[in-house]
């Protein structure tokens, strides 16, 4: 299959990168001080992870970190998406901050920087302190100031040097898996739980951006969703009712507050008594202008009433999480959220990627669905830009095989491979793809 990226040209300006999180890769859960976090007591519930790993030692970026950004400039990206740990910098999630930790982000935010990588820090990729959640966690309306704090303690301490800041990526995954379906941390299965914590990351989403801008950040603010077309299976009027309602709660209940001030009504009507608590001013607060949003997108959603459906039925090749390969959704997302929340300044792709069932020969991986799947979504980034949307950013997900969290190391999204039992590191076929790609974008 030739390659829908050979002629494709991108604004000089256009950041391109690769996006980890620190839970999946840092390892040293236990080192120099650092506290736990939800994850890590998560990962010790029998039966929460498939193959019932855990993050203690995940990709030991914490001690290997000088030649992991060694090889991300290797590949010609010039930006790098990471997260803090927040128990690694403040272990109990309030009060002391631990100088170990925020060194160690020093020393990985200085290193990027001497490569020519912009540092793009993410504040809450989902390891929360555990300490705070023995406090109720987001369902406890005080973690809002706590992040506030927190938010404020690594932008003094790094916001010089950072080209943006993420206050959260993913908040559905975390309302949702993690307090309604219970299949992630913290492991709550509770609806009403769920949408009260939606509600408390939006709040502290806007506390902390009006309190970064306060205090002078110069670094570009945002926050990542998760986000997907929603199609019906069927024209039937009630798939069509069923991929509009779940549209609402996957994108529309955390867009509309951030862009427009307001839950969306069919939404709030929905959920009757499992509707939030939301005090006078909270949407307010929440509507903060954005330098940009972060978007992840892997695939489309399609729904049926019924709940009949399943990926194969498209018959489309699926990724090794049996998501179904769909470029174009990526193109019409782009578009939509144009469209709708005109507002939005820039649009960045923070995540993009796909799992595949790896395998290592001959010190080679031969990945040619997932050097596939870049290119086709990258193809689809473009054409959304040339009919006009204001995209900024590319980032590959994910850099390295990591522990991809309820399912532990089952499943490999990096671009380069880990062996798990030596740490060694090989980009694979992927990974040289991405490098002559930037090349090429480096030659127009």
């Amino acid at each position: 299959m030739s390659d829908p990226t050979a002629d494709l040209r991108f604004p000089a300006d256009f950041v391109w990168g690769v996006s980890t999180s620190a839970f999946q890769i840092e390892g040293a859960a236990q080192a120099d001080g650092k506290g736990e976090s939800v994850w890590d007591r998560f990962c010790r519930q029998p039966g929460a992870i498939a193959d019932a790993s855990n993050g203690l030692v995940a990709c030991e970026h914490y001690q290997r970190w000088a030649d992991d950004l060694d090889l991300i400039a290797s590949l010609g990206v010039n930006a790098y998406r990471f997260s803090v740990s927040w128990p690694r910098v403040q272990p109990t999630g309030q009060g002391d901050w631990n100088r170990a930790g925020l060194a160690f982000y020093d020393r990985l935010v200085d290193g990027m920087l001497a490569r020519g990588l912009q540092p793009h820090l993410t504040l809450n990729h989902w390891d929360l302190p555990q300490a705070l959640q023995e406090q109720g966690g987001w369902a406890n309306r005080a973690t809002v100031d706590r992040f506030v704090d927190y938010a404020l303690a690594i932008e003094r301490r790094l916001g010089d040097r950072l080209a943006s800041l993420v206050t959260h990526n993913e908040p559905w995954v975390m309302a949702e898996l993690g307090h309604h379906q219970g299949i992630f941390a913290p492991g709550v299965k509770d609806r009403a739980t769920a949408m009260q914590v939606s509600h408390h990351l939006l709040l502290s989403h806007g506390r902390a951006l009006k309190a970064l801008r306060a205090h002078g950040a110069k670094a570009k603010l945002g926050i990542v969703l998760n986000l997907a077309p929603m199609h019906p299976a069927t024209p039937s009027p009630a798939d069509r009712a069923k991929a509009q309602l779940e549209d609402g709660l996957l994108a529309r209940w955390y867009l509309d507050p951030l862009c427009r001030g307001r839950y969306p009504a069919d939404v709030w009507a929905s959920l009757g008594d499992a509707a939030p608590q939301v005090a006078e001013g909270d949407l307010a607060e929440i509507q903060q202008p954005l330098d940009f949003l972060g978007v992840n997108y892997y695939s489309r959603t399609v729904q049926s009433a019924d709940g009949s459906w399943t990926n194969q039925q498209s018959g489309r090749e699926l990724t090794d999480m049996g998501w179904e390969i769909y470029p174009e959704g990526l193109t019409e997302l782009l578009l939509r959220l144009q469209r709708d929340y005109p507002q939005l300044p820039s649009l960045w792709i923070t995540e993009n990627g796909g799992a595949f069932p790896d395998e290592l020969k001959d010190g080679r991986v031969a990945d040619e669905a997932r050097t596939r799947y870049l290119q086709q979504h990258i193809a689809a980034v473009h054409e959304a830009m040339q009919e006009g949307v204001r995209v900024g950013a590319y980032m590959v997900w994910s850099l390295l095989d990591n522990f991809e969290w309820a399912f532990g190391y089952s499943k490999r999204f990096g671009i380069v491979h880990v062996d798990y039992a030596t740490q060694q590191r090989t980009p694979k076929d992927s990974a040289r793809w991405y490098q002559q790609f930037l090349q090429q974008q480096k030659k127009a």
